[in-house]
This record gives C-alpha cells, sequence and structure tokens, in this order.
C-alpha cells in the first residue's frame, strides 16, 4: 500500500460560516490527475470515508499544520465533494484570508492505495483507496475541481449614529461613483482576522552572504536593510530560546563485545573450590615422559596375551582471576537515567570479555606448535590448512582439526584470494569454484572445510601468530559466573562496582593440537 497525494483545484469559501467546500477528487469522469504516484485515474466509487469528522484539513500536506476539519462529505458522480469548518487558530485564519483572496486555491487528497492496476495508456487507475487527509494547496492538479465558496464569520456592521435634535441634519450630495460603492463592500465583506501578537517582523531564511550585505546597508542607512537583520537576527544562532540540545540515552563506542576464540575450545564449568586442579592425561607417542596404554596384538592358539600396564600423569591447571572496578558518586547515580547504570555495566561486561578472550589468545600463542614459515597467498593458506591438519591428527591419535581462528588482516586477505582467472575462492557464487565460504556480512565462515572464526582480539595483523588451526578437543576452559559486588563508600561518596569471574585455560602441549601461523616472505 502507497500513499497517494492528488490536488484538486476547486474550493469555494462562505464569509458567514468560515467554511471552505469544494471537490476534493474528481471519480468515474477519467480525468487524469498528475501525483507522486504519476498519472492517475479515480473509478467511481474507489475512494473510502471511514469516519469524516476525522479528516484533518492541513496546509501542504504538513501534518505540523491542521488548519480545520472535515464537516461533510458528499460522493456525486463526478467526484467527491467536501465541506471542511476552520479553526480559529493563527493558521485557519490566514487560511481563510488566503483562500478568499484567490491565493490558496486548491484541495488536495492524501490517500491510501489499497488496489489499482497500470492503464494502456500509461497512467494508473485505482478502484480501492482510503482518504487520509485533506489540504489546502496553492498549485492544483485536477483542473475540474474550483473554489466554490470561502464561510468566515459574520463581520457585524457598526451601529449606525443618529444626530442628535440640537445637530442640524446634513444631506451629503456628493457624487459616489459605484465602483466605489462596490470596493468598499467587498472590502467590508472580507473575514475578520485579528492579527498575531509579534514582538518583531519574521524573514525567510537568508544566507550568510545576504545577512553580511544587509548589515553593510543597514550602516549606511538603508531602512528596509536594517528590517531584515533585525528580523534575521532572532535565530538560533543568537537566540537559543529552547532549542537547546537533548542528550540522547543512545551510547556510541568503539569497543565489541564477544569471545570469538571461545568457539574452537571445549568449554566446561569450573570447580567449586580452590585455585588450581589436576587433569589426568595419556600422551603414548609424547617426545618427553611419554604414558604407556594397554595393547592388544594377534594372538596365536594357546599363547599367552599382550599385556602392557597402563601408565599415566597428571598436569595442573591454574585458576585465573579477572577482575574490573568502577567507581561513581552517589550524585551521578542519583541524577543520571537509570540507563547509565545500564551502560557502565556493559561496558564492564565487554571489557571482562576482552579480557578473557585475550587470555586464551595468549595460551594458543604460548603452547600451540609454530608452522613451518608461509607467505600470504592462496597456495601458502591451503598448505597450512593441509599440512597442519594431518599433523593435527596424527599429534592427538584421531582429533580432527575443525576450526581456523584468524585475524581481521588474514580474514581479509582470505577474501581477496582468487583463481587464474579472478574469481573469488572463497566467496564464489557457484560450487564449480568454491573452496569455502568467507563473507564479509559474517565473522564465520568455511575455509578448506575448517570452521572459520575471526577474533577482533588478534591484533598482529598478517605476521606471525596472526592465525590458528585448532582441534577442539586440545584446548579446555573452564569459567566459574561473573560476580558483581557494590559497595557504598561514605566517607567519599562513592559507589564501587566489581566485577569479577574466574577462568581456567588448558591447552593439550604434548598432544600437538594447535598450530600457530609463521609468517615468512
Amino acid at each position: 500500500m502507497e500513499t497517494l497525494y492528488i490536488e484538486a483545484a476547486s474550493i469555494e469559501c462562505s464569509e458567514e460560516r468560515r467554511e471552505i467546500s469544494g471537490k476534493i477528487v474528481p471519480m468515474g469522469t477519467g480525468e487524469i490527475g498528475n501525483t507522486n504516484l504519476g498519472g492517475v485515474v479515480f473509478e467511481a466509487g474507489s475512494i473510502e470515508i471511514d469516519d469524516p469528522s476525522k479528516i484533518k484539513l492541513l496546509s501542504q500536506h504538513d501534518m505540523k499544520k491542521p488548519v480545520g476539519r472535515m464537516v461533510t462529505a458528499t460522493v456525486r458522480p463526478d467526484g467527491i465533494y467536501a465541506t471542511f469548518k476552520l479553526s480559529r487558530s493563527t493558521g485557519g485564519n490566514d487560511a481563510l484570508v488566503m483562500a478568499s483572496e484567490g491565493l490558496v486555491s486548491g484541495l488536495s487528497i492524501g490517500a491510501e492505495i489499497i488496489k489499482s492496476a497500470p492503464s494502456r495508456e500509461g497512467h494508473t487507475v485505482v478502484t480501492a483507496a482510503k482518504l487520509k487527509e485533506v489540504s489546502l494547496v496553492t498549485e492544483p492538479a485536477f483542473k475540474s475541481a474550483q473554489v466554490l465558496e470561502i464561510a468566515a464569520e459574520e463581520v457585524i456592521p457598526a451601529e449606525e449614529t443618529k444626530p442628535t435634535e440640537s445637530e442640524p441634519v446634513v444631506e451629503d450630495t456628493t457624487q459616489v461613483e459605484a465602483p466605489a460603492v462596490e470596493a468598499a463592500a467587498e472590502e467590508a465583506a472580507r473575514p475578520t482576522v485579528a492579527a498575531s501578537h509579534y514582538t518583531k517582523e519574521r524573514t525567510a531564511p537568508i544566507s550568510s552572504a545576504q545577512y553580511l550585505e544587509a548589515n553593510i546597508k543597514a550602516a549606511l542607512g538603508d531602512d528596509e536593510a536594517r528590517r531584515v537583520v533585525r528580523a534575521a537576527d532572532d535565530s538560533s544562532s543568537t537566540n537559543t530560546g529552547l532549542t537547546l540540545p537533548q542528550h540522547l540515552n543512545t551510547f556510541i563506542t568503539d569497543t565489541f563485545t564477544g569471545r570469538p576464540a571461545f568457539n574452537a575450545a571445549t568449554r566446561g564449568a569450573l570447580v567449586d573450590s580452590g585455585l588450581s586442579f589436576t587433569v589426568p592425561r595419556m600422551y603414548t607417542n609424547a617426545s618427553t615422559s611419554p604414558n604407556t596404554a594397554p595393547t592388544v596384538a594377534d594372538t596365536d592358539e594357546g599363547a599367552a596375551p599382550s599385556e602392557t600396564g597402563m601408565t599415566s600423569a597428571y598436569d595442573t591447571v591454574t585458576i585465573n582471576k579477572f577482575s574490573g572496578l568502577q567507581r561513581i558518586s552517589f550524585e551521578l547515580i542519583d541524577r543520571s537515567s537509570p540507563a547509565f547504570m545500564e551502560l557502565v555495566m556493559a561496558e564492564l561486561r565487554k571489557a571482562y570479555e576482552k579480557a578473557t578472550d585475550t587470555a586464551l589468545i595468549a595460551a594458543l600463542t604460548a603452547n600451540g606448535k609454530q608452522d613451518d614459515g608461509r607467505a600470504l597467498s592462496a597456495s601458502a593458506l591451503q598448505s597450512f590448512i593441509s599440512v597442519n591438519a594431518a599433523k593435527i591428527y596424527g599429534n592427538t591419535g584421531g582429533d580432527y582439526a575443525s576450526a581456523l581462528v584468524a585475524s581481521p588482516s588474514q580474514w581479509g586477505q582470505i577474501m581477496s584470494y582468487a583463481d587464474t582467472t579472478g574469481r573469488a575462492l572463497y566467496n564464489a557464487a557457484s560450487p564449480m569454484n568454491t573452496s569455502g565460504s568467507a563473507r564479509p556480512t559474517s565473522v564465520v565462515g568455511d575455509v578448506l572445510g575448517t570452521n572459520l572464526i575471526v577474533d577482533h582480539n588478534i591484533t598482529t595483523g598478517t605476521g606471525d601468530n596472526s592465525m590458528f588451526l585448532v582441534a577442539p578437543s586440545s584446548v579446555y576452559t573452564w569459567e566459574s559466573p561473573t560476580t558483581q559486588l557494590r559497595v557504598n563508600v561514605l566517607t567519599s561518596g562513592e559507589v564501587e562496582i566489581n566485577l569479577y569471574g574466574y577462568l581456567a585455560i588448558y591447552v593439550a602441549k604434548d598432544g600437538g593440537g594447535v598450530y600457530r601461523y609463521n609468517f615468512q616472505a
């Protein structure tokens, strides 16, 4: 459904009732009107008016300038005719005077188009619409509609003064020409409109050059220029009035939420006590301190089965606390919008997420195996994933490297890789040319079968440690819920707000489940 604005050209004013009447739109006549949607013809009975009393009369389709309200509406064979009662406001008075003087002679409708169809001649034929408003306009579109009647309040003539007996009756024998009498009668019949009280003249907006020119002329004694300067000075640049700027609750920030790297790890709940815990492990192919696992072998009839005693070890995992503090005055909390505290806590949570995500990236860097040096190219990326995915599978005894954690710069490089014909490898539109998907609208995609995770907390660009190939079963995180502490500091009149939580990170050192990118030009 679209809103259509149709301008008609016929209104009438009655000077006794403060009413304006006229045809607001032709229907069933085939007349084509010029609208915001192009040429339009209304079929007979195509416009519906739910409640005439709710239809406002506006000035120039400006919803902020109502001047009256519809009183009646009549559907005739050639269109809809309506009568409007004008308000006693300044806008209503101005509309009445301008209509009576023929300066504003058109009526224009605003209609919601419900059903329409194009004609062979190129215009639109409307078969169903709903009237929303009617406006007084300067230039009409339908030539058949004209102002018919303008009704203003009846002007009460001044009471005739009769001469007293002591005063002689003098008959005025001066001949008065007929046109003068008609002009006086016409002037007396004009609606009586009380002028608004302004402290100074108003003027249309002028440019800085025009204002400077008027200032110079005013200084030289030009009275007209003085009036222009005096009127133009009454603006928001020289008189703030009540136009002071509002303070919105929208908070513009360059801090970002989220912990992308955590999507490449196996996550769990933290133990309920202690600042460390142990994790049992068994690495039978470790280069140092190897463990042993039970064995099974092909056994001949009557022979002893394979027997190998299982041994294991334990790794100790440290629990770290991540904490942030905000100190805020009582006055700021008492006199600020409730949205202020929500913003403070949101920023604290973002800071917590950034700190914990950065800690996980540091653990991948410290404990992951370094890859062979590789350049920035599509073939080098393919080699980095294919070679190290096979290594991870062998190192972990069968775990797959399913996650590729990359910096935003590496993400940009991946999206730029193309084949010899210039077609994008990771944004291909057809499966015939796709190696995966790395879209600029998402931080998660598919690169050579791995889940691409773009982390904005990796700040190394495209250099060393700007990309990690990870088997999630080799990286673990255990985390507690975050806690808020609020303490009133009476001596300073402040409130201290503390947000903290506990996190433990474990990267299987001997398993080789993480390979970090090593740049080589």
